[in-house]
């Protein structure tokens, strides 16, 4: 294969496939996971130029951790590892639910940590070996919804530094993350309260998933110093929001 590889968690919808997308026009080999969306990962790997798919429940992490190992066994040049898969399930701070947060901390937090390092350690490339981790703004604007949630991305977060420093000795080694602001509807939004909750920023505008997948790229070059982090969410990071923007954008609709 003559095309460098990225694996793409979450690869077969939303982000993840804006960023599969994204990386397959720029020439890369794209292996698209996936847990339950096996009919969208196949059909999104029909139209690229070099792309395979690979199915993996990451709330199970030994089996997220023999996914890279085998990827890293057969894949020659195996250059990058986007963490972009994620739980988004409600719970507050008045009322943590245990379920929700075991599962988003196994999925968004304990698996992409084994994965990256599984994959800084065993993947084959003469060439850089590069994790994004797909973290979010709630890092620096939290609000009191979606705890488990935000707690399992700083969680995340916290892996940026510390593996960057832990393969500081392996020169081809880089560790980034990139922060999205409000990109695509969630939950239950209707068209309306999705354009304005796009809008809760310092800029006032929509950030889009190509902005998303135009960082990934330059971070895959590898040019930045490890342990670095791109906020990509027109300054919402900058704000201080009482809620999540699923409900600031629900009143401002019903006023």
């Amino acid at each position: 294969m003559s095309r460098p590889a990225v694996l793409v968690t979450g690869g077969a919808t939303r982000i993840g496939a804006a960023l599969v997308r994204g990386f397959a026009a720029a020439g890369w080999h794209c292996v698209i996971h996936y847990r339950n969306s096996s009919t969208e990962a196949d059909a999104l790997a029909a139209t690229l130029p070099s792309a395979e798919t690979i199915a993996c429940d990451l709330t199970d992490d030994a089996a997220a951790a023999r996914m890279i190992a085998d990827l890293a066994a057969r894949l020659p040049d195996w250059r990058c590892l986007i963490n972009s898969a994620s739980v988004f399930d409600y719970d507050s701070a008045g009322a943590l639910d245990p379920a929700t947060f075991h599962e988003a901390m196994q999925v968004n937090a304990l698996s992409p940590a084994r994965m990256a390092q599984g994959f800084l350690a065993q993947a084959q490339s003469a060439a850089q070996k590069i994790v994004i981790q797909i973290t979010d703004m709630k890092l620096e604007n939290p609000n009191p919804d979606f705890f488990s949630y935000t707690m399992s991305k700083h969680a995340l977060a916290s892996t940026i530094a510390m593996l960057a420093k832990g393969f500081g000795h392996d020169r081809q080694a880089r560790v980034y993350g990139i922060a999205p602001g409000a990109i695509l509807a969630s939950h239950d939004q209707s068209e309306e309260e999705t354009e304005i909750s796009h809008r809760l920023n310092l800029l006032g505008r929509k950030t889009g998933a190509d902005e998303i997948v135009t960082a990934a790229l330059f971070l895959a070059s590898g040019v930045m110093k490890s342990g670095q982090s791109l906020f990509i969410d027109s300054g919402q990071h900058l704000l201080d929001q009482p809620r999540d923007v699923i409900w600031l954008a629900r009143e401002q609709a019903g006023a």
